[in-house]
């Protein structure tokens, strides 16, 4: 039982990650990763590169970025986010910046308030390609119509080890989150979150 388990989850992880779903919604949430000193990891980038592409291809209005800092960090990974994208050239105005999140499932609460205080609910959810499924079910789980079309570049892709890794720790994290509705954040990622 365990083993079915474990591997129809890891086949609907790897299943989800295959899935770019580019129906148009009110916004467009970039789940944020590592940054320094204000510039975003290459992690964050290729999410930042794919929220930028959508917005351009008429996706969404908004992107909502999001993303708190850590301890001695001059600059959250939110305002990190909207720099970089102001510097690919959407407007200010057309991104959000939520500054908290330390995990993704109190960064997915956080769009999730923000939206539904907006009166919306349709969002498209960018992360890593093995992210999605998590990030989609926690998002469904926040009162959120959601979706994702998750980034197809960066360290989270670039490798069969890197691929296979996400696969393992995605399937692993959200078992304990349907099992427990907790972040599972605390696991080690490798690929310069």
């Amino acid at each position: 039982m365990a083993i079915l388990l474990v591997g129809g989850t890891a086949f609907r992880v790897w299943q989800v990650a295959r899935i770019t779903d580019l129906d148009h919604a009110n916004a467009i949430a970039v789940l944020g990763a590592a940054q320094y000193t204000g510039v975003p990891s290459s992690v964050f980038a290729a999410r930042l590169d794919q929220a930028a592409a959508l917005y351009n291809a008429g996706i969404a209005p908004t992107i909502v970025t999001v993303g708190g800092k850590q301890e001695g960090d001059l600059y959250t990974e939110a305002a990190s986010g909207k720099a970089y994208l102001m510097d690919q050239g959407i407007p200010g105005d057309s991104i959000v910046a939520l500054e908290t999140g330390s995990d993704t499932l109190g960064s997915i609460d956080s769009i999730a308030d923000y939206l539904i205080g907006q009166g919306t609910t349709d969002v498209v959810v960018v992360s890593d390609p093995w992210h999605s499924l998590r990030a989609r079910t926690m998002a469904r789980d926040a009162g959120l119509n959601a979706w994702t079309a998750p980034t197809r570049t960066g360290p989270a892709v670039y490798t069969r080890e890197s691929q296979l890794h996400g696969i393992i720790r995605e399937t692993f994290a959200l078992l304990w989150y349907q099992a427990t509705h907790s972040s599972a954040d605390q696991l080690s990622y490798t690929a310069e979150q």
